[in-house]
């Protein structure tokens, strides 16, 4: 896993092939275009690029009115902005309606970084999830490619969609020849026999590190991808449950209403065995280089091998 790159990058190359193959996409952007790598749409198509300043509430319901129009439109701003500031925009205006309006948040999570416990949204799954269902699909890419292919399908998605997008690279996760992107399921990485691991966006790739650690211990876990939080691929997600009856999940969001929390509610309805939820435990986030916070709030590959370890004992 030595190539990296940033899933906001991937958004940025995913509008542009979008703004040429579909006249219909439109962007939205809260002057971050820089930094939400949305400013090759607005140079290459400026006649469909608008920059809203910053007004995340009326970013948002001018997306709205937008797709009203019948347009397409991706409205982008940090996570933090976009879930916070804008929420009852994004709610009433455009979840209530079930408008055609795709939010493309970057900047999300602990990997933020140095930028601080201000900027780092920690919460913004639990936001978004939150809205009555089938009202907003909840997307985290674990990497570059497939980022890509989530705006790509996202833009042929009729309805509201959360993509969570970060700032920092990440690898390309390894995948089999065979294996073929599909819009809503979640992805079956390792096999494994004692121990499932349930991780999205960011961590995806660090679970892949812990499984490899897990391994050298005699210790054999299976690894999903879990991209849509919302919906669950419930199927696939409860066929490796029941399979190897221990669950771990890992996260860059607070553990309560986010990928913790919906494995969760998942697990107790329909089957229960021991859970360990890794993320963000009750805190704000802080100042910091990526890989420094992570391993302050336990999120390294070691901290989850040593999770299923003490799982796999008990």
């Amino acid at each position: 896993m030595a190539e990296k790159k940033a899933t906001r990058t991937a958004y940025g190359e995913a509008l542009l092939k979008l703004g040429e193959e579909n006249p219909k996409v439109v962007v939205l952007d809260a002057d971050l275009s820089q930094s939400t790598r949305t400013n090759g749409f607005g140079k290459k198509y400026p006649h469909r690029f608008f920059n809203m300043g910053i007004a995340e509430a009326n970013l948002m319901g001018a997306a709205a009115g937008m797709a009203s129009l019948g347009l397409v439109p991706f409205a982008s701003t940090f996570a933090i902005f976009a879930t916070g500031r804008a929420y009852e925009q994004i709610r009433n205006t455009i979840a209530y309606a079930d408008l055609n309006v795709k939010i493309a948040a970057t900047h999300a999570g602990l990997t933020v970084g140095e930028d601080g416990g201000s900027h780092q949204a920690l919460e913004d799954i639990g936001l978004m999830r939150g809205l009555p269902h089938p009202r907003m699909v909840v997307a985290v890419p674990a990497d570059a490619a497939e980022a890509e292919q989530i705006v790509q399908e996202a833009a042929n998605f009729v309805g509201p969609v959360y993509i969570r997008l970060g700032r920092a690279d990440v690898p390309f996760i390894p995948r089999s020849t065979e294996y073929s992107f599909t819009w809503g399921a979640a992805q079956l990485l390792r096999q494994g026999e004692d121990i499932t691991i349930c991780a999205t966006g960011y961590m995806v790739h660090i679970a892949w590190e812990a499984v490899d650690m897990l391994a050298a211990a005699g210790i054999s876990a299976e690894l999903l991808n879990i991209p849509f939080i919302k919906p669950l691929d419930k199927d696939t997600i409860l066929s490796s449950i029941k399979h190897t009856q221990r669950v771990v999940t890992v996260e860059e969001h607070s553990i309560d209403n986010g990928l913790g929390s919906a494995l969760a509610e998942l697990i107790a309805e329909k089957a229960p065995c021991p859970l360990e939820r890794m993320g963000v435990r009750g805190v704000f986030g802080e100042s910091g280089k990526p890989e420094e916070l992570l391993a302050r709030h336990g999120l390294t590959a070691a901290n989850i091998a040593e999770t299923c370890r003490r799982m796999v004992a008990r």
